[in-house]
């Protein structure tokens, strides 16, 4: 184990001791070391940059009409309770002159959602990270999640689900953009 695997590994062991549990039992001897290697793997987004998540996949292109990639799935952990949100990402824009290789919009969404955040905070780093790789026109996001720290205690509201939108540019500026944007992710 690397020394921040031991750190980490250390802590969840003291915290599964003082919520009562024998560290020593069988069934959890490693889980301090598993718990630490998840967490690590949970929050890798911290590990990431967005230059080198995009490495250099931006190509020239004539297209100037909007380009849609709809049902990204994100998992993330709530940065108040550090319990997962999971759900769905929307992105849109409308290229100047480059577009983005399709997997970057996913792995943009990965390397934000891998972090410990709020779905408010997500929706922005996304969208402006398009916006800031394409040069585009616009860019239009749209986050649905289902949130653990809602389901699982506190409120205990099963079928919840949040929805937070940015949208920047001709999205912002633009109704018509806007609505044919929502109206293309709302097609199944």
């Amino acid at each position: 184990m690397t020394d921040k695997t031991d750190t980490i590994a250390q802590s969840f062991k003291t915290i599964m001791q003082a919520l009562g549990e024998d560290t020593r039992r069988e069934g959890l001897l490693d889980t301090p070391r598993r718990a630490a290697k998840a967490m690590q793997f949970l929050t890798q987004g911290y590990a990431q940059d967005l230059e080198s998540v995009v490495n250099n996949a931006t190509f020239e292109s004539d297209m100037d009409e909007m380009v849609v990639v709809q049902d990204i799935e994100l998992y993330s952990l709530c940065e108040h309770h550090l319990l997962p949100f999971i759900g769905k990402c929307h992105i849109a824009y409308i290229p100047q002159g480059r577009v983005l290789g399709l997997s970057k919009l996913a792995r943009i969404v990965d390397m934000y959602a891998r972090r410990f955040q709020i779905q408010e905070n997500l929706t922005r780093q996304i969208a402006e990270a398009v916006e800031n790789v394409t040069g585009a026109e616009g860019v239009g996001v749209v986050i649905e999640a289902q949130h653990m720290c809602m389901m699982m205690r506190g409120v205990e509201k099963q079928n919840s689900l949040m929805k937070t939108s940015v949208m920047l540019g001709s999205f912002r500026k633009s109704q018509a953009t806007r609505n044919e944007f929502l109206t293309l992710i709302s097609r199944r």
